[in-house]
């Protein structure tokens, strides 16, 4: 049985070891704990021109935001400018349509989750009295060179779009290089503005289905060449990767991607306008082989 003299220090010490925790607990309560890091919620999406100027955008965007609760930052511009900011870490998430530009930056690994999203075409319009006389031309090739034979005024975007990208292919296809003159004038601005700028010049000029569809009434401008598969018009998707720039905004990206190739999405854009323009503006190609595309 212990003695009263042993008790006595017992007793201090636990006195003395309660209030050091008691000390602890108050302190630990007195001190708020860090404040988690706050979500980024902005996501911004370089994109091409065609996409906003056929309004597919304004369909797509606010469904995205609604089901995410993301906010999208969207900076449309010519593919090419697009894809230098994905490039340089500038956007989270591209949407374009050059593959021959898109797939150095997935090789090299500026960009990742690439994904096939949709097609359309391009197509040749100019005036309809085809001063040149390219409608019935076996290819878009041929109708470029009547173009340059006939001195017949060609409206460029000169902005390494892809539209561009298609343009000077067929060029080279053509074997004429092109030199800005009073016949063939660069516009430097956006499809619709190209195309306005074509209609008051009486020009021919290379654009999206989509986007001429979109502005049509308000254009006079014919359908001169189109069908050829060469002409497919071909969109993808694609996170700009984290691991190279790990400012960006990884979780909104994914999400944005794969809303893009989500069967609800896809059906959206199969369906968009067609009862408007009595056909599609675009394909949905999610999970499709791009080889397979236009057969």
């Amino acid at each position: 049985m212990l003695s009263k003299k042993r008790l006595i220090p017992l007793a201090i010490v636990l006195v003395f070891m309660l209030s050091i925790i008691g000390c602890s607990q108050q302190q630990a309560q007195q001190t708020p704990a860090p404040p988690a890091a706050e979500q980024n919620k902005d996501v911004i999406l370089a994109t091409t021109t065609s996409t906003q100027d056929s309004g597919l955008l304004d369909v797509l965007i606010p469904d995205f935001e609604k089901q995410s609760g993301y906010k999208v930052k969207t900076v449309a511009v010519g593919t090419g400018a697009a894809l230098t900011m994905g490039q340089k870490g500038e956007a989270d998430v591209l949407l374009t349509h050059a593959p021959s530009q898109e797939k150095p930056l997935v090789e090299s690994g500026a960009i990742t989750n690439y994904q096939l999203v949709m097609h359309n075409d391009f197509i040749i319009v100019g005036p309809e009295k085809d001063p040149a006389g390219i409608k019935g031309a076996k290819s878009a090739a041929e109708a470029f060179k009547k173009i340059n034979e006939k001195g017949a005024l060609f409206i460029s975007r000169g902005d390494n779009s892809g539209t561009h990208t298609m343009e000077k292919n067929l060029w080279k296809a053509a074997g004429i290089t092109p030199v800005v003159s009073d016949k063939y004038q660069e516009s430097g601005q956006g499809m619709g503005q190209t195309l306005t700028i074509a209609q008051q010049k009486d020009g021919y000029t290379l654009t999206d289905r989509a986007t001429y569809l979109a502005q049509k009434k308000n254009l006079t401008l014919a359908i001169l060449v189109e069908g050829e598969k060469s002409l497919l018009n071909i969109y993808h998707v694609a996170q700009v990767n984290p691991e190279k720039f790990p400012k960006v905004n990884a979780a909104g990206a994914k999400a944005f991607v794969e809303f893009m190739v989500s069967p609800a999405t896809q059906k959206t854009i199969a369906e968009f306008k067609v009862q408007e323009f009595g056909q599609p503006l675009f394909y949905a190609d999610a999970g499709k082989n791009e080889a397979d595309l236009g057969k």
